[in-house]
């Protein structure tokens, strides 16, 4: 049986080992870390279709500006001289107009599509148990000026994605979730979304993947490939050679770090988002939500609750800063009756890994053809990973992929 090794243990990595064992493939994980316990840990839980149009829209970079000077901003950039941000910065800007937020838009919308279906079928086939669960999103709104300002983005999602919302304004808004305060200008409602509790699907993804024969080595950290010509043998780790026949690299942020192994462009920018969990308050909301005004988002889980987003680049830093988490409860207290509640049980941050143009890379190394690129899955890592993990294991095989893997090319760069 032919041998491929995964490098990253997170969602995508775990996604694309299941989808390669499924397809006859003995299967090695290995995380410079513990499995499951990085990005895919504490995230708002999301699997959102909804979620097509990139960070990259027209009028964020004034937006984002503006954020420089204002102390309790979502977005936070940490001044500092980092040649590779700033080149990121310069061509995330210059993609923040209607046709290129399109274009990645479309390409998105494959993957996330493709991924919504296979929780259904995965959850049940898998038999995972992550309290997975199929009530929408809702998108709320404190202005009345706001909720029509979103009225545009909703055309454009009909228009060119055919997804979209279900509008209620404040009279509807308050019976369809009594939980949010009464009074709000209303909110947009993505009916096919879903949300299930990260934790426990990672917890999941061992048990299956460990009983299935997938070897999972923690604290395993890759220093490279033995090669020979235009293929790798062997992985190089700090617990000795895995040989393999196939490696796929899905390190998520971390990713950048190995693109001299990998022979291409690799622009990642690890975007820091924060996230406070808790037992769920006495008046829960019952669909999961997003404050766009705040930038906060909501998920109400079968065992617990959670405030999570805003983004901070400030390179590879893992220092949690509470003044972030303030701001998670601050942007919920205006929407919510029970915004938060103790105790908390866990403060949490994570880097997802940025592109500028919002796409992720996936696709060959262009110097070793059996070395396959899955990272770059922007916030959007949860809500691809399936899909993502079927076309990698298509890829490998030689298969005809499901979906176009034109737009996620590492060669784009």
């Amino acid at each position: 049986m032919k041998h491929v090794v995964v490098i990253g243990g997170g969602v995508v990595g775990a996604s694309c080992a299941y989808a390669l064992h499924k397809s006859g493939w003995r299967v090695t994980i290995v995380d410079k870390g513990e499995f499951g316990k990085g990005c895919s840990h504490a995230n708002c839980g999301f699997v959102c279709p909804s979620h097509v149009l990139p960070l990259a829209e027209p009028g964020v970079v004034w937006m984002g500006i503006k954020s420089l000077f204002q102390k309790n901003s979502p977005l936070k950039i940490r001044m500092r001289f980092d040649p590779a941000l700033w080149g990121w910065m310069f061509r995330f800007a210059r993609r923040c107009n209607e046709t290129d937020m399109l274009e990645s838009g479309r390409a998105c919308q494959a993957l996330l599509e493709s991924s919504r279906q296979l929780y259904d079928q995965w959850v049940v086939e898998a038999g995972l148990e992550c309290e997975w669960q199929t009530r929408g999103l809702l998108f709320a709104f404190q202005s009345a000026e706001e909720m029509e300002k979103y009225a545009h983005t909703d055309k454009i999602m009909a228009e060119h994605f055919s997804l979209p919302a279900v509008r209620y304004d404040s009279k509807a808004l308050e019976k369809l979730e009594p939980a949010l305060k009464p009074g709000l200008a209303g909110a947009w409602h993505y009916e096919h979304d879903a949300h299930l509790r990260p934790d426990k699907l990672m917890t999941s993804w061992r048990r299956v993947l460990s009983t299935g024969g997938t070897t999972i080595r923690d604290n395993c950290e890759m220093q490279g490939f033995k090669k020979d010509g235009a293929k790798a043998v062997a992985m190089l780790t700090t617990q000795g050679e895995i040989a393999g026949d196939a490696f796929v690299v899905a390190a998520g942020a971390l990713t950048p770090l190995l693109k001299t192994h990998l022979g291409c462009k690799i622009p990642i920018q690890p975007g820091k988002g924060y996230s406070i969990t808790m037992p769920r308050p006495a008046r829960c909301p019952a669909i999961p939500m997003i404050f766009p005004e705040t930038r906060v988002a909501v998920t109400p889980m079968e065992s617990g609750y959670r405030l999570g987003s805003t983004m901070e680049f400030a390179g590879y830093n893992a220092n949690i800063d509470r003044g972030r988490l303030q701001i998670l409860r601050d942007g919920a207290r205006p929407f919510l009756h029970e915004p938060y509640c103790e105790p908390v049980q866990e403060e949490w941050c994570g880097w997802r890994p940025m592109t500028y143009d919002g796409k992720p890379i996936i696709g060959p190394s262009p110097i070793m053809n059996n070395v396959t690129i899955a990272a770059g899955h922007n916030m959007l890592g949860l809500s691809m990973a399936t899909g993502t993990g079927k076309l990698v294991a298509e890829l490998v095989n030689g298969d005809k992929p499901h979906i176009d893997p034109a737009p996620y090319s590492p060669m784009r760069f």
